[in-house]
């Protein structure tokens, strides 16, 4: 049975406009049905983020975050399932399961909390027999060394500060039903 709602907008197409680039995975497919892999153990899956890995970032980035975003999670504001800050400008990708609460992330960058209130990568796991969602890889090129966060930021503050930070985004969205 699903929730029956509307499908949410693009989170990224409301937000002030940036530059593109290019992100890459040879695990997840923009579009397409992510593989059990990336799932969360709770929906069968096995819970390790996807390797990505990007190009063309514009002049003048210096840094760049990596998120992933829910916007069909059936709550107001989404869901936040990863959140890596601070990877230098010369990372140009994350090995598969770099978003493990234990990985070492190059440089001094770091994981904020996700929705689940763990400083790592969290794997899709939507209500059973719910429309598809959507899952945001975003590389945003950042304009600083490092953002003004620490690892007890919030999504929302790391969001905040990529309001006025963000030169570009690259974008891969892979899909997800339970």
């Amino acid at each position: 049975m699903s929730l029956d709602r509307p499908v949410a907008p693009d989170p990224y197409a409301l937000l002030p406009k940036v530059g593109t680039f290019t992100v890459t995975s040879t695990d997840v497919r923009d579009g397409e049905l992510t593989d059990l892999k990336h799932v969360h153990t709770s929906a069968g899956g096995e819970n390790v983020s996807p390797q990505l890995s990007w190009s063309g970032a514009p002049e003048g980035t210096r840094s760049y975050v990596v998120t992933c975003f829910d916007p069909d999670a059936p709550i107001p504001g989404g869901f936040w399932h990863w959140i890596a800050v601070n990877l230098p400008a010369d990372c140009t990708e994350l090995p598969s399961g770099a978003g493990k609460d234990d990985a070492s992330l190059p440089g001094d960058a770091f994981h904020v909390r996700n929705d689940m209130s763990s400083r790592d990568y969290v794997g899709a796991a939507p209500p059973q027999n719910d429309q598809d969602h959507r899952y945001y890889f975003v590389v945003h090129a950042v304009d600083v060394d490092k953002l003004d966060v620490d690892e007890n930021a919030s999504a929302a503050v790391v969001s905040f500060n990529l309001a006025f930070h963000t030169l570009a985004r690259a974008i891969i969205t892979p899909v997800f039903r339970h």
